[in-house]
């Protein structure tokens, strides 16, 4: 415990750089991830066998691969084409990544949705888009909430591999701390709480905003 202490003391300035690092890191893939993800959901309900074979090819090859492998290889062949920081390179390859996930969890909570707010959306003179974006996706994305918590949380955890870019977040200060110091376990116990406390504070966040919509959702019911 001693040594643990020591070493949180020796380096609590750069964990605290690299959990801003992490956090941006977080932040910038899955903002780009919602896109995407968004993006190939459409494709999958647009009914055109052409887009939903693209999708599907997409999120197959995604979720049929590990990560780092596709981290390796995107970041790679990325900077076969251009030449990008790693930060924007690993952001890019974990969006591409979560973005497979993310879909499908769009896909599944559009077409919960009853077909008849749509139908009843077109009867009053609304286009498609429109429907889509006032009356559909807004409640769509109210029931993805919880699964889209998870999945940040994942998104999280996941920026870890980042690491093998060259960037300095927390799992990267880690590998660098423990070359110094000798003292791999201990250091990658403090790692091990940074990344705990930032999940803790994700998951708090992520259920007040469930809370915040159940009751916003029973007002408008009542």
């Amino acid at each position: 415990m001693t040594a643990i202490i020591e070493i949180f003391i020796e380096n609590w300035e750069a964990f605290l750089f690299a959990t801003g690092m992490t956090l941006k890191l977080t932040a910038v893939s899955l903002v780009l991830a919602m896109v995407i993800g968004l993006v190939f959901a459409f494709f999958k309900i647009s009914g055109s066998k052409i887009l939903y074979s693209i999708a599907q090819l997409y999120i197959t090859v995604i979720r049929g691969t590990p990560l780092i492998v596709q981290l390796m290889f995107l970041y790679f062949g990325i900077i076969q084409l251009v030449v990008l920081p790693a930060f924007w390179a690993g952001a890019l390859a974990l969006a591409i990544h979560s973005g497979a996930y993310i879909a499908e969890i769009f896909r599944g909570s559009i077409q919960s949705i009853n077909r008849g707010q749509m139908e009843a959306a077109r009867s009053l003179g609304m286009t498609y888009p429109l429907a889509m974006r006032r009356i559909i996706l807004p409640q769509a994305f109210k029931r993805a909430i919880p699964a889209l918590g998870n999945q940040f949380i994942i998104g999280l955890k996941d920026s870890s591999l980042v690491a093998y870019l060259g960037v300095s977040e927390i799992y990267g200060t880690a590998l660098y701390a423990q070359a110094a110091n000798f003292q791999p376990f201990e250091t990658y116990m403090v790692a091990g709480c940074y990344y705990l406390v930032l999940v803790i504070i994700f998951t708090w966040l992520v259920n007040k905003l469930e809370q915040r919509l159940s009751v916003e959702q029973s007002e408008v019911t009542k």
